[in-house]
């Protein structure tokens, strides 16, 4: 067998002795570096800058939060400035980014690249990069605008370091847990953290899906939700904000995009450009300020992250102040209802969007009654005529739950259109998913119900019980066997055990754990650490977005795969006390 690549320490940081690429996300700078002398630069809101050669950093390397360590120099980036330190590196060359991401199809002139003393300045259409060498050290800084850059370049590497260090010990939350767990949550906090970002004033810009989900610059309602289930503690007063972005998104009727756009000018312009030219790009996306519009899930998720911000703060303002949308987002789905339950036309859009799923969907029903338990919740105090509606709904919603999709395996149906539905023809995918688990955790189901999942997802969905997987012990599957209908699946999940269809999503895991883990199950620590187990082992650095043995990764440092660390750091006397599994 190959030994891992990586190696948990017992300080919560992780080392190696092959170089391996760091993912690094500040609130404004933002790439990939390889200790072996290359970095790939970027800047929120703004896009791509370009490509940093410099000397090596010889191993072995100790990786952390946003840096690491090497024998003789280091990586650090501060958090107050888009500013960036590699100590004991030489300068070998910078390679401007000829537009500023992939989709970019607006002519840009070539970046101009000036040598001013000892600083290297390179202007992009839409952003600055300072490079200089202070003796031993390479300094590059970076800005929406020149001011914005040479603020950051008059950052001494001390106190670059020192904020550097400062943040990745802010990350090390379990320092009494094992090596394993105590990494694995220093990372997972690192995921939620580095997702807020801020616009070149300093401000709020909305949570980040993760690293490959920047151009153009978004917020997502979903991956939203589940990063901010471990910010609700750490820093409300970002989920107020964030809730703020997201009102913008919701449309008086209830309806809302997959996330919302918070993209610089220069970067808007592009994507506007691209959006109003490209074929069906306006079909897709509806509005400026839509990324993929009319999300069924979207609206739900608004609701649930009002709810839990005025659960975990008392703070009611919220939920006030957004009441009419609330209102417009319960009437919307009611009109949805046929038989007790919204019915999701037959289309990829709710977090499973490379699989049309139409009908009753397990996953957005759960959401459906937790979020009618948030509305009966806030209507006590805002609005009580509501409250008898809402509650009353819940009920129906709960009676055909049990009616349309429970199966005799011991699982509930991914989704099923039963004859008679006058939107959608009829379809049954009944296999076991990791999703459905939203059922579960907003109390859709009875308990005994909940303890039959659990049990069927042990032996189905955890590889390490599942023989018929030919790819041995690597991790949780989000779903099992793979879809049987080849005509409702696209793209990468058209593949067996490849995203949506199989492979293993750490939100997921941390979603599956918790609901063992408050619960009094054993058997919660397998999904918290089996992934980064993976990741330890291929040399993957960060929280990846999802993996499986055929395919590979997905993108690194996710907002929403801090779940782990969210369930692990709420249950936190369960999980150091120990799993009896």
């Amino acid at each position: 067998m190959t030994p891992p690549l990586l190696k948990a320490r017992a300080d919560g940081r992780v080392e190696g002795e092959t170089a391996v690429v760091l993912p690094f996300m500040a609130p404004r700078l933002q790439g990939e570096l390889n200790p072996d002398g290359w970095a790939d630069l970027a800047l929120w809101g703004a896009g791509s800058l370009g490509r940093l050669r410099f000397d090596p950093l010889g191993g072995p390397h100790v990786y952390f939060p946003n840096g690491l360590s090497a024998p003789e120099g280091g990586f650090h980036v501060a958090q107050e400035a888009p500013v960036m330190v590699l100590c004991g590196a030489r300068y070998r060359g910078f390679s401007p980014a000829r537009k500023c991401a992939a989709w970019d199809k607006v002519h840009h002139a070539r970046a101009r690249v000036l040598r001013e003393g000892a600083v290297r300045c390179v202007e992009l259409p839409w952003a600055v990069v300072l490079i200089e060498q202070r003796g031993e050290n390479l300094i590059v800084a970076a800005g929406a605008d020149r001011s914005e850059a040479e603020r950051a370049l008059h950052f001494r590497i001390e106190t670059i370091i020192a904020e550097g260090a400062a943040y990745a010990a802010h990350c090390d939350l379990m320092p009494e847990a094992d090596p394993l767990m105590r990494s694995m949550v220093m990372q997972g906090v690192h995921a939620a953290l580095s997702a807020i970002r801020r616009d070149d004033r300093g401000r709020f810009d909305g949570l980040a899906a993760g690293l490959h989900y920047s151009t153009p610059a978004r917020t997502y309602y979903r991956d939203g939700y589940w990063t901010l289930q471990l910010l609700l503690d750490l820093q409300p007063a970002i989920v107020h904000e964030q809730i703020e972005i997201l009102a913008s998104g919701v449309q008086p009727d209830g309806e809302a995009p997959s996330g919302v756009i918070v993209s610089g000018p220069e970067q808007a312009h592009a994507w506007e450009t691209l959006r109003t030219t490209a074929f069906g790009m306006d079909w897709i996306h509806t509005r400026s300020v839509d990324w993929w519009s009319d999300h069924f899930d979207s609206p739900l998720f608004f609701v649930l992250t009002i709810g839990d911000y005025v659960r975990a703060t008392d703070d009611l303002e919220p939920a006030e102040r957004h009441w009419p949308l609330i209102k417009g987002i319960f009437e919307r789905y009611r009109d949805l209802t046929e038989g007790g339950l919204p019915v999701k036309p037959r289309h990829d859009r709710d977090w499973a969007d490379n699989v049309y799923r139409g009908g009753y969907v397990a996953y957005d029903l759960g959401l459906w009654v937790g979020a009618l338990e948030t509305i009966c919740r806030l209507a006590g105090k805002l609005e009580p005529d509501l409250v008898a509606p809402a509650s009353e709904a819940a009920e129906h919603a709960r009676e055909a739950i049990a009616r349309e999709l429970w199966r005799s395996d011991g699982w509930y149906a991914d989704y099923i259109s039963p004859e008679g539905l006058s939107s959608v023809e009829p379809a049954l995918e009944d296999h076991l998913t990791l999703d459905s688990l939203t059922l579960l955790r907003y109390d859709a189901v009875p308990p005994d119900k909940a303890r039959e999942v659990l049990d069927a997802v042990r032996r189905h969905l955890e590889t390490r019980h599942n023989g018929d997987q030919a790819f041995g012990d690597w991790g949780v599957m989000c779903a099992y066997p793979p879809f049987k209908h080849r005509e409702d699946v696209r793209s990468k999940s058209a593949f067996a055990f490849r995203y949506h269809n199989g492979a293993d999503w750490p939100w997921l895991d941390g979603l599956y754990a918790e609901e063992r883990l408050r619960r009094g199950l054993p058997g919660w620590r397998y999904p918290l650490v089996r992934w980064w187990e993976t990741c330890l082992e291929k040399g993957w650095m960060g929280a990846v977005e999802y993996f499986s043995p055929p395919w590979g990764r997905g993108s690194l440092l996710q907002g929403w795969s801090a779940m782990p660390a969210a369930a692990a750091l709420r249950h936190r006397e369960a999980v150091l006390a120990g799993d009896r599994d």
